[in-house]
């Protein structure tokens, strides 16, 4: 399947996709993509917000645009994987079965699906500006990301893993 039709599907069936994205096996480089599309979508949903701005109060949309780049595609990763770290550690101590690689893409994953709702947020914030309407979609967003990670994450916790045997 496809990435956008996986997203769409993961607002029906949330945790059937991810096994579906998880019967791969471990990769830690579509693990780093996806976490690297979902936090450029971000990155680009802060531009209208960012122009307009911008336009408010005089600043240059190219250093607002830059901040916001070294944030999203540099620091917030870093800050993914050791939130995603603390929890698998948080899951390990609670005996589950789930791996670390699998915490990984369950917030991942979340956080990607997650992304078309911080797009509409960031069109929201640039054309509307603050006020009721942008908080709003925003808490919708953050619902929708604490919705996918948790129903990912319980996937993960609670599907026993295939024993493997040494020959």
């Amino acid at each position: 399947m496809g990435v956008v039709t996986d997203i769409a599907k993961s607002y029906r069936a949330p945790r059937a996709v991810l096994r579906h994205r998880l019967a791969g096996g471990d990769n830690e480089g579509s693990a780093l993509v996806t976490l690297m599309l979902a936090c450029g979508l971000i990155f680009v949903a802060q531009w209208p917000r960012l122009s307009r701005l911008a336009f408010e109060t005089g600043q240059e949309v190219q250093m607002l645009m830059g901040a916001t780049l070294l944030s999203w595609l540099f620091i917030m990763p870093l800050v993914f994987y050791v939130l995603a770290g603390i929890v698998a550690f948080v899951l390990r101590l609670l005996k589950t079965p789930a791996t670390g690689f699998e915490t990984r893409m369950a917030l991942f994953w979340g956080l990607l699906c997650a992304a078309p709702l911080w797009l509409l947020w960031g069109l929201t914030a640039g054309f509307v500006g603050p006020g009721a309407a942008t908080t709003a979609v925003g808490v919708l967003a953050l619902a929708a990301l604490i919705y996918f990670w948790g129903a990912m994450l319980s996937e993960v916790a609670h599907t026993p893993k295939k024993e493997s045997r040494d020959v």
